[in-house]
């Protein structure tokens, strides 16, 4: 049975393989499209990213050391059978041992520019899929939390005592994905 989590609830994972989806319905009316954007950032000791391949997105959609994979962009959402718009498939013991945390974050493609918030997203959610059998481990609904912001640490899976947890964060802002990867990637972005 999942567990529907609360901002700042912490559980153990207890698993390997996981799935981390994204689902969202746009509101009617709006004019545009909503493309949100899962994105995951593998974060050392340092809060950093180690470098630039670590930072998981539609542009970058393996790890270098194989744990992580998203496996494309949903432009408008709603679309899937399954429910998950955006998927990134996670092994953790795949995971290269510098990395402390996957922090999962959502942001509005050009969210600024098409005058866009969270605020005008019905029904958006990260969850936790064991791969082995389908199951819905957790899940994490945005909810009504987030009605000006454009980006959202949704959540993130951090090591502790040498086993993987997930916290439900629910950190909203008024920035796009650039913000995130200048705040967790000092280095210079290779195009």
């Amino acid at each position: 049975m999942a567990i529907n989590l609360q901002k700042g609830q912490k559980i153990d994972i207890g698993l390997s393989q996981i799935s981390v989806g994204l689902g969202w319905n746009p509101n009617e009316g709006t004019g545009n499209d909503f493309d949100l954007d899962a994105s995951a950032f593998m974060i050392d000791g340092n809060r950093l990213i180690p470098t630039e391949g670590f930072f998981v997105f539609y542009g970058n959609t393996n790890s270098p050391d194989g744990a992580l994979y998203h496996t494309g962009d949903d432009p408008t959402g709603g679309n899937s059978a399954d429910g998950d718009d955006e998927t990134i498939k996670v092994d953790l013991s795949k995971v290269q041992q510098d990395i402390k945390e996957i922090l999962f974050v959502v942001t509005i493609h050009d969210a600024i520019a098409r005058k866009q918030n969270f605020g005008q997203v019905r029904n958006s959610y990260i969850r936790i899929v064991n791969d082995a059998n389908g199951e819905e481990i957790a899940k994490y609904e945005l909810g009504e939390d987030f009605s000006v912001e454009t980006g959202v640490e949704f959540g993130r899976l951090y090591l502790k005592d040498s086993k993987w947890r997930f916290e439900a964060s629910g950190i909203g802002y008024k920035e796009d994905l650039a913000y995130f990867l200048g705040k967790y990637y000092k280095g210079q972005i290779i195009k």
